[in-house]
């Protein structure tokens, strides 16, 4: 699509699948809008996506607005590409206004309410704005990295492609979310010597009595839990999601598993000096806290099937195969002696937002919003995680949230279009900035 006008009703700002949902239900309204993508569409999954990767939820949550999965394996776990031509496939399915290769540099607003945005192709304007660009902009490494000698290489985790793409030798992984367990797996599958320092990330187990758990626990309710229901919200979405993998059918991440075929853990990393690394001494209360997170979701999902009579085969719970030595916790790692060439850093991003200059964001740059509906009259936020329930910002979830804001937006759009009849228009060209 080419941009042609420089006035919108709405601008959606991404277009990753929160942005083309907004884009369907709006469509669906009848609301003339336009999708900013800054680079194209997808390009997350195509260029932050290790080779081998592939989702950790099953392929039938993948139900965009109008566009459920429909393959010939809804219980299976999409790769990288087959996510980008689903994607791709939902695009075409409805015919977004989309303009790829358009960043938003900046978004003010006037004195009459309107909404100025700057972007790579000139300056337009919008009455009502949807923000969907996620919120795991900035790949985020510890400052320790910069202590590192500069024979070993370093990376993100977003910039990981495959074992072979590192040069010879043992990885240090630090970080044990759901990126860094699969990546430390990858590797490890790959026939690397890999050292993984282990976080408090959770996990949880792929399939217990018969079942995914992810469908035992979408029939409990638990992904529709709305963030209001906890005592503290805030601290609800910092929480690291519970590591598993979707590999080759699904299968746990058993890190304990994992060291009796070779692979070498730590607790989590203190600091890196002279070529040495330092960890910390709680890599058994960590490994021991991921397996109790495990086994309190069993007991919620035997509470299920207990209280339902649901005939459910009987399954034996979890054995640790291997435990570390609380007396002697593994704290130090001389990279150089372990033959260590490369670190890849699995520790998260972080938001960046300082692109719009108007103040609906927290001390830690996060937008507040209720709903992603924003104390800015037409300014809302889309796809970011635990925006209202759990799964707010998976793809199943995204879509209620992008049909919600189209019906307040339409809402909004129907006052001002009453009271555009009784007082006139405001001046969109002309309305001095707020400072």
């Amino acid at each position: 699509m080419t941009l042609t006008d420089i006035h919108y009703p709405v601008v959606v700002v991404g277009g990753g699948q929160a942005g083309l949902s907004a884009s369907y239900c709006l469509q669906q309204r009848g609301i003339r809008h336009v999708v900013f993508e800054a680079e194209q569409l997808g390009h997350d999954w195509r260029s932050r996506r290790w080779d081998s990767f592939c989702l950790v939820t099953p392929n039938w949550q993948c139900a965009l607005p109008g566009f459920a999965y429909k393959g010939a394996d809804p219980d299976g776990f999409m790769v990288r590409d087959e996510i980008v031509a689903y994607l791709e496939s939902y695009a075409e399915s409805f015919g977004p206004p989309l303009v790829e290769g358009m960043r938003v540099t900046r978004q003010r607003r006037t004195e009459t309410g309107t909404f100025l945005l700057d972007t790579t192709a000139g300056e337009l304007t919008a009455e009502q704005v949807v923000v969907a660009t996620g919120a795991y902009h900035v790949p985020s490494t510890p400052r320790i990295a910069e202590r590192v000698p500069a024979r070993i290489t370093q990376l993100h985790s977003a910039d990981y492609r495959s074992p072979d793409a590192l040069p010879p030798g043992d990885v240090l992984v630090v970080g044990s979310g759901q990126s860094g367990a699969q990546i430390a797996e990858d590797l490890h599958l790959a026939g690397r010597g890999v050292h993984l320092a282990v976080g408090n990330a959770p996990r949880v187990a792929r399939f217990y009595r018969g079942r995914d758990c992810v469908a035992w626990l979408d029939d409990m309710g638990h992904y529709a839990k709305n963030i209001d229901e906890f005592a503290d919200p805030a601290q609800v979405r910092m929480r690291v999601n519970h590591y598993v993998t979707g590999r080759d059918g699904g299968r746990d991440i058993d890190l304990r598993r994992f060291v009796s075929e070779g692979m070498r853990l730590y607790g989590h990393l203190l600091d890196v000096g002279d070529g040495t690394a330092g960890f910390g001494g709680d890599l058994k209360s960590n490994l021991d806290s991921a397996d109790q997170v495990m086994e309190s979701i069993k007991d919620a999902i035997d509470a299920y099937i207990d209280a339902r009579g649901i005939d459910a085969p009987a399954e034996a719970r979890y054995v640790p195969v291997w435990e570390p030595d609380p007396a002697t916790p593994p704290c130090e790692l001389d990279l150089v002696a372990a033959g260590v060439t490369s670190i890849i850093w699995s520790t998260g991003f972080r938001p960046d937002y300082t692109w719009i200059e108007i103040p609906v964001f927290d001390g830690r740059g996060y937008p507040t919003h209720w709903r992603g509906v924003t104390s800015a009259p037409g300014q809302y936020f889309l796809g970011v995680p635990w925006q209202d329930p759990w799964g707010a910002g998976r793809r199943d979830g995204v879509g209620q949230d992008a049909h919600n804001h189209a019906e307040r937006i339409d809402a909004a759009r129907r006052i001002t279009d009453v009271c555009g009849t009784l007082t006139g228009p405001p001046s969109l060209s002309t309305a001095p900035l707020m400072s």
